[in-house]
Order: C-alpha cells, then sequence, then structure tokens
C-alpha cells in the first residue's frame, strides 16, 4: 500500500508542506510581496522521496490554494517556473519575477 501524500499550508514557517504518511517529503517556500503578491524562492524534496513527483504534487496543490486566496504569485524558484511552463493552474495569477530575480543557486529542485 502507497504511503498517502497530504499537502498543508504551514503560514508560520512561511511554506506548504508535503507529507508522506507521517513524514515531511518537501516543502515550498513562500513570502508576501507588495500587495496581494506571494513569491515563491525555493523548493525542496528529501532526496529519499525523489523520483515520486512530489514536487509536482506539492506545486499542484499549492498554487491551487494560492489561486483560491485570489494572490498573485511571483514564480522566482526555477522549480515553479518549470512547472508553471508545463501545467495550466485555473484562476492563478502569475507576476514574472525581473531579470536577475531568480535564485539560481538554491532555486529550486525538479522532483
Amino acid at each position: 500500500m502507497a504511503d498517502e501524500l497530504s499537502v498543508t499550508r504551514n503560514d508560520e514557517a512561511g511554506r506548504y508542506e508535503i507529507h508522506v504518511g507521517d513524514e515531511l517529503g518537501g516543502f515550498m517556500e513562500f513570502r508576501p510581496a507588495s500587495g496581494d503578491r506571494t513569491e515563491l524562492p525555493h523548493t525542496e524534496v528529501d532526496p529519499a522521496f525523489k523520483g515520486r513527483g512530489l514536487g509536482s504534487t506539492l506545486a499542484s496543490e499549492a498554487l491551487s490554494d494560492l489561486a483560491r486566496r485570489g494572490d498573485t504569485i511571483i514564480p522566482s524558484c526555477p522549480f515553479v517556473a518549470h512547472y508553471l511552463s508545463e501545467h495550466d493552474v485555473p484562476g492563478l495569477s502569475v507576476d514574472q519575477p525581473e531579470q536577475g530575480d531568480t535564485d539560481a543557486a538554491g532555486g529550486g529542485d525538479r522532483s
């Protein structure tokens, strides 16, 4: 039987978290930007869970929640930007980061 996946918003830590059963499998950081904008600077999946699609599940759930909240996102994390290039998230407003705003060294994790 496969472990159950769940995605939750942790406002205190400023991130969405994906759990595999009771274990933290990864997270997507968020932080407020000007107005109703939310920056998504970093996504990380625990190497123990690589190759199981946790990053995509996390992105799908987190971005859908942000769309329901009416937030405009700034996808400065390369993983989130890549996810958005391949997937439509109904109702999501995206404001592309300014040139040079993405963090290539710690920006994302493609899972």
